[in-house]
């Protein structure tokens, strides 16, 4: 089988660094909830829009690093490697940030995973089937070029994008169920990791 994951808010997740990040800055007070949308809507409450912009830059950029695994990811891309599936990940983002210092968020984003998805020094996804894209349109012509029998992300646009390929299955990753009505949109609905993995590997 040949399984595609997205990045952000998929395998990654940046609740913990964001509200860390903006606590350092003493962008909010410390009651905000530990959660990356708590942390942009406060901002976006206060009219501090651009100050939102130029953090998401710095954390995806300089702070990239200390972002944190969803709970299960990494046991399920080891699990699917060492069952003989072949992983990769498609991912959509800018290659600079669009305020603020100008990290490259690409090389960024590699280094995490050269970092966090290894063992024993070997990469759990081999560096040429990891795919960083520049627009929502580049990633879903990577997901139909890479023939990937399923791909999970936490966006139903992409999911349900026309051009997403038809013989896809399509998992949307929701932890926090923003999407009760996926089952509605003809997406299948998991809110972890340990569901896919029982899905997908059982």
């Amino acid at each position: 089988m040949r399984i595609g994951l997205d990045f952000d808010n998929t395998i990654v997740s940046y609740d913990s660094l964001f509200h860390r990040v903006a606590l350092e800055q003493g962008a909010i007070p410390a009651s905000t909830p530990v959660n990356k949308l708590a942390v942009r809507d406060y901002l976006r409450k206060i009219d501090q829009e651009d100050r939102w912009t130029e953090m998401q830059g710095y954390v995806y950029g300089a702070r990239m690093d200390e972002a944190e695994a969803y709970p299960g990811v990494i046991n399920f891309i080891r699990a699917a490697r060492d069952a003989g599936h072949t992983l990769a990940i498609m991912s959509h983002k800018t290659r600079h940030p669009f305020m603020g210092p100008q990290y490259d968020l690409h090389s960024a984003a590699r280094n995490w995973i050269a970092h966090h998805l290894q063992e024993d020094g070997e990469a759990l996804i081999p560096t040429a089937q990891v795919f960083f894209e520049l627009t929502k349109q580049e990633k879903i012509a990577r997901i139909a070029d890479f023939g990937c029998d399923v791909f999970i992300d936490d966006l139903p646009e992409i999911l349900l994008a026309a051009d997403f390929p038809k013989e896809t299955e399509r998992f949307l990753f929701d932890p926090e169920e923003h999407h009760k009505n996926a089952q509605y949109l003809d997406l299948i609905l998991f809110l972890n990791w340990g569901e896919i993995a029982r899905r997908l590997l059982a």
